[in-house]
Parts: C-alpha cells; sequence; structure tokens
C-alpha cells in the first residue's frame, strides 16, 4: 500500500464516503483515516497480519472496505446531531463545472462522464443528486451500505457480505428491504444540459431584474423549496415550501435580498444536476442551489446557505455574514 495506490483508489474511496455521509469534509476525514489504517496494516509484522481478519492482498477492496466501516461508524455517531440540526438538511454540494473554483478540489473527477477508473461505477447523477442523498437518510447505516455498494458500485454479494461483515443471504434482504424504501420515494429526473441551461437562464434574467413570469412558468405546479441554512441565514426553513404560488413568492423574496448586496448570479452543475451559484460583489459564496427537473418543469429547488457546508468551495461571503450578525 502506497501512494500509487491512494492516488488510484482515492475517487472511488471518496464516491462511498460522500453518498454515506452527504458531507464533503467528512469524506475526506474518512478517506484519509482509511489509508491511513491501511498503511499501518500493510507495515505491521508478519505475526500480526496473521492475527488480524481481513488482509490487504486486494487494494482495492480492501481500501473500500475500510472505507464503508469507516462510513458507518461515522454515520450511527453523527445521526444524533442529524435529528437536533436546525431546519431542513441537505447534503453539502459538489459542483462539476468550472464554477466551482479552486475549492472544488478535484471532486469534479467524481461527476464527470468520461472520468477514467475506479470512479466510473459511480458515474449516474441520480446517485448523487440531493434528492437522492437526502432519500438514504431513511435507511440505518448498514442499510445504506449495503445498498449504495450494490446500486450504485456494482459489488456482488460475496464482495458486500466481506465489506460489512454480514452474511450473503442477510445482505440480499437487506438489498431487497432497503430498495423498495428507496423505490417508493426515488427522484426522477430527466435533464438535458441544454435544458438545465436553459432553466438556469430565466433565474439570471429574473436575478437581473427582469419578468419573473417566464421563471414562474417553468414551476412545476406542485414544486418545492428546501432551504437549508442549519439556522445561520436569516430565514430557517424547518419544512419544505410547497406549491407554486408560495415558491414563487419565496423566489421573488429571496433575489430581491440578495442582490441588495450586490450579488450575483452563475449557472453550475451541482451534484449532477442544474444549478446557481450566488456570490456577493466580492465573490465570496453565499448559496449553492440545485434543480431538480422532469418534463421540462422545475420539481424542486435546494438552496444550501449554511456556511460550514460551503467552506469546500472556496470563500464564504463575508458581508453576508456580517449582515445576519447586525
Amino acid at each position: 500500500m502506497d501512494a500509487s495506490d491512494y492516488t488510484q483508489y482515492r475517487p472511488l474511496m471518496f464516491s462511498i464516503a460522500y453518498r454515506m455521509t452527504g458531507s464533503v469534509s467528512d469524506a475526506e476525514d474518512i478517506v484519509q483515516e482509511a489509508f491511513l489504517r491501511a498503511t499501518r496494516a500493510t507495515r505491521a509484522t508478519p505475526a500480526t497480519r496473521a492475527r488480524q481478519t481481513s488482509q490487504p492482498s486486494n487494494p482495492k477492496a480492501y481500501l473500500a472496505t475500510i472505507t464503508t466501516r469507516l462510513a458507518i461508524d461515522h454515520l450511527r455517531s453523527a445521526r444524533v446531531q442529524r435529528e437536533s440540526y436546525v431546519g431542513t438538511w441537505l447534503p453539502e454540494p459538489l459542483l462539476s463545472d468550472s464554477g466551482g473554483g479552486n475549492g472544488s478540489d478535484g471532486h469534479e473527477a467524481l461527476l464527470r462522464d468520461d472520468a477514467p477508473g475506479p470512479a466510473e461505477l459511480a458515474e449516474t447523477s441520480d446517485s448523487l443528486s440531493m434528492a437522492f442523498l437526502v432519500l438514504l437518510e431513511s435507511l440505518s447505516p448498514p442499510e445504506r451500505a449495503v445498498f449504495l455498494l450494490r446500486e450504485v458500485f456494482g459489488y456482488g454479494y460475496p464482495e458486500i457480505a466481506e465489506v460489512t461483515g454480514k452474511t450473503e443471504a442477510a445482505c440480499r434482504q437487506i438489498f431487497a428491504r432497503a430498495r423498495r424504501r428507496i423505490d417508493e420515494g426515488r427522484p426522477r429526473f430527466e435533464t438535458s444540459r441544454a435544458e438545465g441551461e436553459e432553466l438556469t437562464s430565466l433565474f439570471l434574467a429574473a436575478a437581473r431584474g427582469g419578468d419573473m413570469s417566464s421563471l414562474i412558468q417553468k414551476l412545476a405546479p406542485d414544486v418545492l423549496f428546501y432551504g437549508d441554512s442549519g439556522g445561520l441565514g436569516e430565514i430557517t426553513f424547518i419544512t419544505p415550501v410547497a406549491g407554486r404560488d408560495r415558491v414563487a413568492e419565496v423566489l421573488r423574496v429571496q433575489l430581491a435580498r440578495t442582490m441588495e448586496l450586490g450579488a450575483t448570479l452563475e449557472t453550475a452543475w451541482v451534484n449532477g444536476q442544474p444549478g446557481l451559484l450566488a456570490r456577493d460583489a466580492e465573490g465570496g459564496l453565499i448559496a449553492v442551489i440545485a434543480l431538480d427537473v422532469l418534463d421540462g418543469q422545475v420539481q424542486a429547488i435546494r438552496t444550501v446557505a449554511n456556511p460550514d457546508k460551503l467552506r469546500h468551495l472556496g470563500p464564504v461571503s463575508q458581508a453576508w455574514h456580517l449582515r445576519q450578525d447586525d
């Protein structure tokens, strides 16, 4: 186990950890810890290795196993924190366009259709979408691991059993149960790049003082708005805002307040979906917005404005937080 293994398998490790936790920072920590543990194991004495239950004969499988088990342990410890989270919880966003700046830290490789190597197994936008990651929260940590390894990463049941420490029969039962639960609420998206650009351009036009009627017409009648500020914004959305008229009013207010800062919107691809970045006059990031689109209409809008969930993307707006303190 050496640096070349880390370079080769880091995308796979991060893909597993991010989908398990919904957090970029936690996923990075898990990946680092997994590789450290793997390195220590391979440097152990022969007598010590003989007592180990897992042998690192296959670096890819070994690193995936450690990553998954660390993610399960993390979720068990973090569940209480999620339950006490202020307002709506959304995952930390990942960007696949250049709009993410240097803060994307190489995560774009996990989202590109042409990404080579182990990350190819994870190149499905629906398994990266915020809606899907939120849906995974309904599963227990072991259920989430079994479901992701089978459904997203294509692992066989013998491999999943080795990773999770359960029998193959148990893994089959867990997967069937988890899949039924996920399929009941699994979101469907059919967004081309051109369609995504058309929709985000309507947001840009509205933000520049244009007529909002064209944007409102693109909202589904039962559209949902989710806002995640972690209680750190001037508005905390405890529950989603539902319906075209109510969501349109939220958009009017939010766009007007954001523009008061001299802020701008720019298009981006957020978690495999069309989206926008809101930046203040100094370029600090205010919020990341992702759009769920089906049949040419916006089904849901998910806005992450919690500064703690944006720092991995670059400088966060200082003007915004100073205004909140005032």
